[in-house]
């Protein structure tokens, strides 16, 4: 998630319900709510029994209440990197593009930094780092530093080449890369997800970068739409109308299962979860079905929201316009939590530090808790990082001399 965005001064220390003429407010709205969103799923990870047993999407051994639980959670990563490429062009569009690759690429290669640092130990609580998971924030790095040369690239080709990317690249499900060390391991880091060994580190690639960086892109074109002479009835109409198609392309598509995603839905025991499978696509890459059934819904909820300035909007609004000081504050404090629960229910300190990804930790098999603890921590997270994040936008707003703020 990027924390890329435009500030304006405020004319009083209030945040919360003024109107902020420099920013969007529906994307900082939209990227709040899928933050909010975002917290689900790790505290599951952290705290449902189940998890440590199988994947809450297999349809042999889920029920109806975790399966969503899990599958809402689908629309975080694709808004945040589209959000991220958005944002990018509405800077790029005040500042020009030689500042704004110059940004980029100095922004991507500090979030590959913090990847690997601070919320590798956030994960894992590990000091050794014999895991290095290349996740949303490498996908988010990677994509900037490669939008930061693309930007120059003439607009219909970026447009097009993001096409390619995201819509185009389910033609390379069948090659798999098994020999060679290097080919192997490029591939991953290209298209297909994978763990290897080196030496003291075992690095797996959660998100590879040729979908991820499509969406980046198609975002940062996204952010035509949101310039200044841009007539906002006719966005908000566009914006719902594109929305509807994905969908819509996403349905015929699915019914086809021809084309968009590696695994067909398939028939299952009752309509319902008949349904599940349908809805069932693959998010490791991301496939065309994928994105087209995440970020439509986002086209609409941008289309509903642009006049939108209720009470509780302007909360999750002051959430949306910190998104990577959450992100960190929000692993580390659901992982303190898991620790001391660890502690409440028998277990040890150690068993809350990991050389596995959390699910697959062998010593917590015993661990956990219902759904409905899950929910409880999941709200009572969101509701303790509420303040520290008001508070730190508030810091950014008054300070926004301090460049290195721009870079958390």
């Amino acid at each position: 998630m990027s924390s890329v965005a435009i500030h304006v001064v405020p004319s009083s220390q209030t945040v919360l319900g003024q109107k902020q003429l420099n920013r969007v407010q529906s994307i900082d709205l939209l990227r709040g709510v899928v933050m909010i969103i975002m917290a689900l799923d790790h505290v599951r990870d952290y705290f449902h029994a189940d998890a440590f047993f199988y994947n809450p999407l297999d349809l042999e051994k889920t029920s109806i209440a975790l399966f969503f639980t899990r599958w809402i959670t689908h629309l975080c990563a694709p808004v945040f990197v589209f959000l991220a490429g958005t944002s990018a062009f509405l800077v790029g569009n005040k500042k020009g593009k030689a500042e704004l690759s110059a940004f980029l690429l100095k922004r991507g290669l500090w979030l590959i930094v913090l990847e690997f640092t601070v919320i590798n130990f956030a994960w894992f609580f590990n000091a050794e780092f014999p895991l290095l998971a290349l996740t949303v924030i490498w996908a988010l790095a990677i994509g900037m530093i490669v939008l930061s040369v693309a930007i120059y690239i003439p607009f219909k080709l970026l447009l097009a080449l993001g096409f390619v990317l995201v819509a185009g690249h389910n033609f390379l499900d069948s090659i798999h890369i098994k020999e060679g060390f290097g080919s192997s391991l490029t591939w991953s880091l290209l298209h297909e997800q994978g763990g290897f060994a080196l030496g003291h580190f075992f690095v797996f690639v959660g998100y590879p970068i040729i979908p991820w960086t499509g969406i980046m892109i198609l975002g940062y074109c996204f952010g035509n739409f949101y310039k200044p002479t841009f007539d906002a009835t006719r966005r908000k109409r566009l914006l719902l109308t594109i929305g509807l198609l994905m969908i819509v392309s996403f349905c015929i598509l699915r019914l086809l299962n021809v084309y968009g995603d590696p695994f067909p839905w398939q028939s299952q025991g009752n309509v319902l979860y008949t349904f599940l499978s349908f809805l069932n696509v693959t998010k490791y890459p991301p496939s065309l079905l994928y994105t087209l059934i995440t970020l439509g819904p986002a086209f609409i909820f941008l289309s509903f929201s642009e006049n939108y300035n209720g009470r509780i909007s302007q909360y999750v609004i002051s959430l949306g316009r910190v998104p990577m000081f959450y992100y960190i504050t929000h692993l580390y404090l659901i992982h303190i939590i898991a620790v001391v629960a660890a502690l409440a229910t028998g277990f040890d300190i150690s068993d809350m530090v990991f050389n596995t990804w959390v699910t697959d930790s062998p010593n917590l098999k015993r661990y956990g808790f219902n759904l409905g603890v899950v929910y409880f921590v999941w709200i009572a997270v969101v509701l303790l990082l509420y303040p520290l994040c008001l508070w730190y936008d508030r810091y950014k707003i008054a300070n926004k001399e301090k460049w290195w703020l721009s870079y958390l």
